[in-house]
């Protein structure tokens, strides 16, 4: 049995009495002839892989992680027990959110929150840094 490969890019998804239409583009290079020669209505077992910048399988649930840590970073700074705590730490004077954000993005080594989704050393310490505020907490 030949299998067809071939990239595509997922351009729009619709919804309609029968289920699901995703439509895809694909390149002209790209287009396998047996594609082209089958009947429109021809059924196919489908297996899609989502690309990352590097033309790699992307790992989806490195996707979710990333955004849990930019959602939990924010939550962490507008609590204000977590202010207590780095006050507490000796780590904020002022116990605000400001003053939580700014020392959060200084420990972790980044500028803006949204750099947790490509960098896995901040993720980890920020992990690290949730878990010595629960344990504080206790």
């Amino acid at each position: 049995m030949k299998t067809l490969q071939f990239e595509a890019v997922k351009i729009a998804i619709k919804q309609d009495k029968t289920g699901y239409i995703l439509t895809t583009g694909i390149h002209p290079d790209e287009v396998p002839e047996e594609l082209l020669r089958d009947w429109v209505g021809a059924r196919y077992q489908v297996v899609m892989v989502r690309l990352n910048a590097n033309e790699q399988p992307m790992d989806r649930q490195d996707e979710f992680a990333a955004e849990r840590a930019v959602r939990a970073a924010a939550i962490l700074c507008r609590d204000p027990e977590f202010w207590e705590f780095l006050n507490d730490q000796g780590e904020i004077l002022e116990t605000n959110e400001a003053s939580a954000t700014e020392w959060v993005r200084s420990y972790l080594g980044i500028n803006s929150r949204t750099e947790l989704r490509s960098n896995q050393v901040a993720r980890t310490k920020l992990e690290q840094l949730n878990k010595e505020f629960l344990n504080w907490k206790k």
